[in-house]
């Protein structure tokens, strides 16, 4: 079947308000001169309703169990991650304008604008796959998409270890950090695997445990029975209604939480997490953007700036209230591991520092200068590393 008569199928069905069912859809061919058998009916049904409904030509690469992401930078340019870095697909758009009402369309699912005036969306659309989409000229020739795919079932920490995300014998040792009720953060780059690691140890956490779940955009899936997920809103076209992550961490404080998760600490709310942890909520996690473990302090001071708290006060803190710095890496060939584990020190002038505890080597983590360290906070909770 011809793209033209498609597309004058597609808005016919457009311009009615109806469904992309077959007997519509014959009518439609029927109304552009031309019969087609059952099975092509049903082959042009499906590609309507991917257009119309689902999301077009990603369709299938969406549907694919080991796709986490799908990136189109232009019509004829659309790649995917399967895990061991990008590669280009053979799916192409018609033309560019094809690509921006895909990108629109599915922003208005997620209830969001997309267009001239505000040309660039952050979203999480109903199945949990996080859209991102920019439109031109902001976007330089094309409307760039981004879809990262949060599937349902999440990774257990032996998933882990047998992917090599989690080297030999570390299971036991993230095991031991979770049972002594440890606050840590685990810190990595873009696309590292810090979500799919902080999902897989929160579902370790004991059953009778209260976890609340505070993100910008909902993509933590513990397996867990007793989980609260918050999440944040943006600001309506009025500028009204905005709910913030510094909102969602002071709420999920009222909630009576066993663990309280912020699913990435990226701003003024990193000061709402620390003061919680220095006051009785232990086992407290969340994800930080940084570039090695050492660099965290660094990072968490700077958000903290934000908020306006100083720099020995955000200290202060973070000595008393975090315990662990669990840093992810990816290398070259795309795969996800953990590089390094560390617990936290302050130097002579009183600020916090990182110490290496244990350190990936050839067999699995090799013992640093912090172990000994690592080693008695664990022991609080009955294991050891």
């Amino acid at each position: 079947m011809s793209t033209d008569l498609l597309e004058a199928v597609r808005l016919r069905l457009a311009g009615s308000g109806a469904e992309p069912t077959p007997a519509r859809v014959a009518e439609a061919l029927r109304e552009e001169g031309r019969l087609l058998g059952d099975a092509e009916v049903l082959g042009v049904v499906a590609r309507l309703r991917s257009e119309l409904i689902g999301a077009g030509p990603l369709e299938r690469l969406l549907a694919e169990p080991d796709v986490t992401d799908v990136l189109v930078t232009a019509p004829d340019r659309v790649w995917v991650d399967r895990g061991a870095g990008l590669e280009r697909t053979d799916v192409t758009f018609p033309d560019a304008a094809a690509v921006r009402r895909l990108a629109q369309r599915l922003a208005a699912i997620a209830g969001r604008r997309l267009d001239d005036a505000r040309p660039w969306v952050d979203a999480r659309l109903p199945d949990g796959t996080r859209l991102h989409a920019v439109l031109p000229p902001v976007a330089v020739g094309s409307t760039c998409l981004s879809l990262r795919v949060v599937r349902p079932r999440a990774f257990t920490l032996d998933d882990l270890v047998a992917a090599g995300t989690v080297p030999p014998g570390g299971a036991r040792l993230l095991r031991a950090v979770l049972d002594a009720r440890l606050s840590f953060v685990i810190s990595g780059g873009t696309g590292s695997g810090k979500t799919t690691l902080l999902t897989s140890l929160l579902g370790l956490v004991a059953p009778d445990e209260r976890i609340v779940l505070a993100e910008d955009s909902a993509e933590l899936r513990p397996d867990h029975p007793h989980v609260v997920r918050l999440e944040t809103r943006p600001a309506n076209q009025e500028g009204m209604g905005l709910v913030t992550l510094r909102d969602l961490v002071r709420q999920a404080l009222r909630m009576r939480p066993d663990r309280l998760v912020v699913g990435e600490v990226r701003g003024p709310e990193v000061t709402d997490l620390l003061a919680a942890l220095n006051t009785g909520h232990e086992g407290g996690c969340g994800t930080v953007h940084a570039n090695a473990a050492a660099d965290v302090p660094a990072r968490l001071e700077a958000l903290g700036s934000t908020a306006g708290l100083d720099r020995a006060a955000l200290h202060s803190q973070l000595a008393a209230g975090l315990a662990v710095v669990i840093h992810l890496v990816r290398e070259r060939g795309g795969s996800r591991r953990i590089a390094e584990i560390h617990v936290l020190d302050r130097d002579p002038a009183g600020f916090v520092t990182t110490v290496p505890a244990a350190v990936r080597g050839p067999g699995g983590f090799e013992r640093a200068a912090g172990w000994n360290r690592l080693a008695t906070l664990c022991e609080r909770g009955g294991s050891t590393p």
